[in-house]
C-alpha cells in the first residue's frame, strides 16, 4: 500500500491495499468437520493452527443449506451433524511469521491475489471482506498505536486513506464520507488498539457523457462500512480491515464485531 495513514508522525513505508489480484501461495486449511480444535500446517513460513467457534448467521446458514444439498444429491448413505455443521462458526488465522492473528466466518474463502497480507472473503456477498495490512519492518519504529495520535486522529488519517484509495477518474463520481466511531480498548494480551468505523457513499451518473444535465441522473452505486483495527508489534503498525455493504452490516454486525475484536498483533521470535 502506499501509505496507509498519509500523515504519520513516523516514517512508514506500506505496501499498497489494491483490490484482489495475486497474493503469495501457501496452504489454506480444509475446512474441521466439527468445532473440536484443528490444526494445518504448510511447509512455507505461514503455518496456519485453526479453530472453530459456533455462531450462526445468514452467510453460515447458506453454507449449511448448500452442504445438505451437496450430501443429498450424492447419495450417501447417512446424515453426519458434524458435517452438516462444517460452514458454520469462526476459524482463527495465526500467522507467526508477520505476528498477527483474528478469528474469520468459517466458510469464507481466502483470495490468492491481493496487494494485502492476506485477504478472504464471503462467497455469497462478494463485496464483503476483510485483509490485513502492515508496515515495512525496516522502515518503521512505532512503538506504539498511540503514536498516530488520539483515535480520533487515526480515524481522519484512516478515512483519507480510503478516500485516496477509491479516487475515481470517471466523469460524474462522487464519494460521500463519514467518521462514524473511534475508539480504543485494551485487550486481553495487554495491548492497546484502535477501532475505526466509516461509512462511504459512491455515486454516478447514469449517462456521463450526456450534454443536458437532466439526462445525467445521478445514482447510487454503494453503500459500504469499513472497519478498521489497528495495533503495534515488532516496531510495525498492522492493521485489520472489514469491508461490508451497509445493509448487510446490519444483518452481521454482531459477527463482524466478533472478528474485531479478535484482531491481535504478536510477538515475533528472533
Amino acid at each position: 500500500m502506499a501509505k496507509l495513514l498519509d500523515s504519520l508522525p513516523l516514517p512508514v513505508q506500506l505496501t499498497s491495499p489494491t483490490r484482489p489480484s495475486v497474493l503469495p501461495s501457501w496452504l489454506s486449511c480444509s475446512v474441521p468437520f466439527s468445532t473440536d480444535y484443528t490444526r494445518c500446517f504448510s511447509t512455507s513460513h505461514k503455518n496456519q493452527p485453526t479453530k472453530a467457534f459456533a455462531v450462526a448467521s445468514r452467510r453460515t446458514t447458506m453454507g449449511l443449506i448448500f452442504s445438505s444439498y451437496i450430501i443429498t444429491e450424492i447419495g450417501l448413505g447417512f446424515q453426519d451433524p458434524a458435517l452438516a455443521q462444517s460452514s458454520v462458526g469462526f476459524r482463527e488465522y495465526i500467522d507467526t511469521f508477520d505476528g498477527y492473528s483474528f478469528k474469520y466466518p468459517q466458510n469464507w474463502i481466502q483470495v490468492r491475489g491481493a496487494g494485502a497480507d492476506i485477504f478472504f472473503r464471503d462467497p455469497f456477498v462478494l463485496d464483503e471482506n476483510l485483509s490485513v495490512e502492515m508496515s515495512s519492518p525496516s522502515s518503521s519504529k512505532y512503538k506504539s498505536v498511540e503514536d498516530l495520535g488520539p483515535p480520533q486522529e487515526a480515524g481522519k488519517k484512516v478515512l483519507k486513506q480510503y478516500l485516496t484509495e477509491f479516487m475515481s477518474t470517471r466523469l460524474g463520481v462522487r464519494r460521500e464520507s463519514n467518521i462514524l466511531s473511534t475508539s480504543s480498548k485494551v485487550a486481553d494480551d495487554g495491548k492497546l488498539y484502535y477501532q475505526v468505523e466509516v461509512n462511504i457513499k459512491s455515486y454516478a451518473n447514469n449517462n456521463e457523457m450526456a450534454v443536458m444535465p437532466q439526462d445525467r441522473v445521478v445514482r447510487l452505486e454503494w453503500n459500504r462500512r469499513y472497519l478498521s483495527v489497528l495495533g503495534v508489534e515488532n516496531n510495525r503498525l498492522y492493521e485489520l480491515r472489514l469491508q461490508t455493504p451497509e445493509n448487510v452490516f446490519v444483518e452481521e454486525e454482531n459477527d463482524l464485531r466478533q472478528v474485531m475484536d479478535s484482531f491481535r498483533v504478536n510477538k515475533v521470535a528472533g
